[in-house]
């Protein structure tokens, strides 16, 4: 990357400028597919509902990917935002559960599109254990660290009830995996080290019906 990422690379990034940079990444993916060659920070940070200033000094943290004048010639700036995502490579993951949400995700293209490949199901109902979950077959739960430390898998889905997410999240940590998409309704205590994204669908959904009822609807 460049010599302006390493120059940032010690400084702390505020985690909204982390939680906008996939959405810039979406924005010139479109307008690469739409045989847009080049844009200014200004007409994308109107794409985004951003300012100006807002977009460049987001993507400064990461690298002088524009030039002025000239702007970000998008298929540069798409190829770097992947690296700085990280999907540049593909990422091994493990789905602990497989109920609905887990057949969800298993049947979703578009993650091994992204470089998401689930390449290991496990679940704790016997009955499940030994079906086939899209290009894997469902392993019994009592078998998860050892497939986990053998694959070096390092980002998990946990999808299972509310009650066995801590324990298993903490064998899914023991197992060396630093990222887990938590799905269940509870705040997981795991070491510093472990980062977890809690998806809550009813909080989202509540989050949307406040919105619509002070909007009026």
């Amino acid at each position: 990357m460049s010599g302006q990422a390493d120059a940032n690379s010690d400084r702390a990034i505020p985690q909204p400028v982390l939680n906008r940079i996939p959405t810039y990444l979406r924005a010139a993916e479109d307008l690469l597919a739409d045989g847009t060659e080049t844009i200014s920070s200004s007409r994308l940070a109107k794409i985004l509902g951003l300012t100006d200033g807002q977009v460049r000094a987001d993507l400064v943290y990461f690298g002088a990917f524009g030039r002025p004048g000239v702007g970000y010639r998008v298929a540069h700036l798409v190829e770097e935002l992947r690296r700085v995502v990280g999907i540049d490579k593909p990422w091994p993951v493990a789905l602990v559960g497989y109920g609905s949400i887990g057949r969800a995700l298993v049947a979703h293209e578009g993650l091994r599109r992204r470089s998401f490949d689930i390449v290991v199901v496990l679940d704790a109902d016997p009955a499940k254990v030994g079906r086939k979950a899209g290009r894997c077959t469902v392993q019994p739960v009592s078998e998860l660290e050892q497939e986990l430390t053998r694959r070096e898998i390092r980002l998990a889905i946990l999808a299972v009830p509310s009650g066995a997410a801590q324990d298993l999240a903490e064998q899914v940590a023991a197992a060396g995996v630093v990222g887990i998409m938590n799905f269940a309704s509870v705040r997981l205590r795991l070491p510093e080290e472990v980062i977890v994204m809690n998806v809550d669908l009813t909080l989202l959904l509540e989050r949307l019906s406040l919105r619509l009822k002070v909007a009026g609807h």
